[in-house]
C-alpha cells in the first residue's frame, strides 16, 4: 500500500520504535500518529533511513546515560519534502533533502566557530531526539540540506551520520596531512569505509583492519593501501612490519577496550589518536609512559559541523567521495540489520526502506 493510500486510511505512519531497552526483541513496528510541521519544522516522506552502530547502543541503552522513551530510531534519512511549518524559509514540498543527523543551538560561541558538537545542547536524532525510521518525519527545517541531484535517496541516506564522523575525526582533530600514515580500524564499517575514503583523499598512505579476506578486496577498492585481517594476525607487529617499525601518525579507532593499548603502541612519534567511540567496551588502560615519552595525543570527537556535511555532500556530487551500502532492508526487518551489524557481518551500510 502506497504511502497516501495509507494516509487516507488510518492517518497513521510506521516507525521503528523502542519503549524500552534490551536486544532486538525490543523493536517494533508501530503505528504512530502521522507528524504535522509545527513552527520551524518541515515533515519528510522518508525514502531511505540509514541503521547504525549508534542506533544498536540506543536500543540496548548506554551506562549513566537516561534516553527519553518511547524513542523512533535513526539519525539518517533521505527523502521529500511533504509540508512546511510556519516561519520557514528557502524550503517547499517537493523538495529532496537529505538529514543532517545533529543538532545543536545554532547560537553560541562553539557553533558560531563551526564546532557544532561542543554546543551544549548538541543532540543527535535518534538518540537524544525522535529519529528518522518511519514513514513521515516532522524535523526541524535546519535538519534537511539539499540532495545533491545525482545522488539517489538511498546514497543520500548512507553517508550523512558516518562521513561526518569520520571527516570530523581526520579533518578537524586529528589534521591529517599528505604524506602521513594512517591506520583505520573496522575498515569495513560505517565510518571505517568512510575514514579509508576521506584519508586517501587527503593524500595519506592508509592501513586498515578488516575481518575477513572479502572485506580486505572492498577495502582495497575504496582505496586503503593495505589490510589486515585482525582474525588472523596481530594488526600492531604487522603496523610494525609495514610501516619499518616507525608506526603510523594517525589512528582512528572506533573499537575501544579491544584495541586501545596496541593502537597507542602503534603510533608514531607525534602520532595522534583519534577515538568517536568504543564498540567493544570504554574502560581501556592507557600506559601514559608511551604518551608523554613520544609525544603522542589522543583526540575525543563526536560527529562534526553543518558546514562539513555540506562540503561532503559536495564531494559526493562529484563522485570524489561515495557512499558504501551493503544492502537495503524492508522496515520491518530492522532487528536482522541490528543482528548483521552487532555480528560485523556488513560492509558499511544498512539502509532501511519504509
Amino acid at each position: 500500500m502506497s504511502l497516501p493510500d495509507r494516509e487516507a486510511e488510518t492517518k497513521t505512519v510506521r516507525a521503528v520504535l523502542i519503549r524500552r531497552h534490551g536486544g532486538t526483541e525490543v523493536l517494533e513496528i508501530a503505528e504512530m500518529p502521522r507528524p504535522s510541521a509545527g513552527p520551524g519544522q518541515i515533515v519528510l516522506q522518508v525514502k531511505a533511513a540509514g541503521l547504525n552502530h549508534l542506533d544498536t547502543w540506543v536500543r540496548r541503552g548506554m551506562p549513566g546515560m537516561a534516553l527519553p522513551l518511547p524513542m523512533i530510531l535513526g539519525s539518517d534519512a533521505a527523502g521529500v519534502v511533504v509540508e512546511i511549518g510556519a516561519g520557514v524559509a528557502g524550503l517547499k514540498a517537493g523538495d529532496r533533502v537529505f538529514v543532517s543527523p545533529g543538532s545543536s543551538c545554532t547560537r553560541c560561541a562553539a557553533c558560531l566557530a563551526g564546532d557544532d558538537p561542543l554546543c551544549r545542547s548538541y543532540a543527535i536524532l535518534g538518540e537524544q531526539a525522535n529519529g528518522t525510521q518511519a514513514e513521515l518525519v516532522a524535523l526541524p527545517a535546519a535538519n534537511v540540506m539539499p540532495l545533491p541531484d545525482p545522488l539517489s535517496f538511498e546514497e543520500g541516506a548512507a553517508f550523512p551520520l558516518v562521513f561526518l564522523t569520520a571527516w570530523h575525526m581526520l579533518v578537524a582533530r586529528a589534521r591529517v596531512a599528505v604524506g602521513e600514515e594512517v591506520l583505520v580500524h573496522a575498515g569495513g564499517s560505517g565510518v571505517g569505509s568512510a575514514a579509508i575514503q576521506i584519508a586517501k583523499l587527503h593524500g595519506a598512505r592508509v592501513l586498515t583492519t578488516v575481518g575477513s579476506a572479502e572485506k580486505a578486496v572492498r577495502a582495497r577498492a575504496l582505496g586503503a593501501d593495505e589490510t589486515i585481517d585482525y582474525r588472523a594476525r596481530d594488526f600492531l607487529e604487522e603496523i610494525r612490519r609495514l610501516t619499518g617499525k616507525r608506526g603510523v601518525d594517525v589512528v582512528v579507532d572506533t573499537i575501544g577496550r579491544e584495541t586501545w593499548e596496541r593502537s597507542i603502541k602503534a603510533m608514531a612519534r607525534g602520532g595522534r589518536l583519534v577515538t568517536c567511540g568504543a564498540t567493544s567496551g570504554y574502560e581501556a588502560p592507557t600506559d601514559l609512559r608511551y604518551l608523554f615519552s613520544r609525544g603522542l595525543s589522543i583526540h575525543g570527537s563526536t560527529m562534526g559541523g553543518r558546514a562539513a556535511l555540506l562540503k561532503i555532500a559536495g564531494l559526493m556530487a562529484e563522485r570524489r567521495l561515495r557512499p558504501v551500502i551493503d544492502r537495503i532492508l524492508p522496515i520491518e526487518r530492522v532487528a536482522e540489520g541490528h543482528r548483521l551489524i552487532a555480528e560485523r557481518s556488513v560492509f558499511g551500510k544498512v539502509l532501511l526502506r519504509p
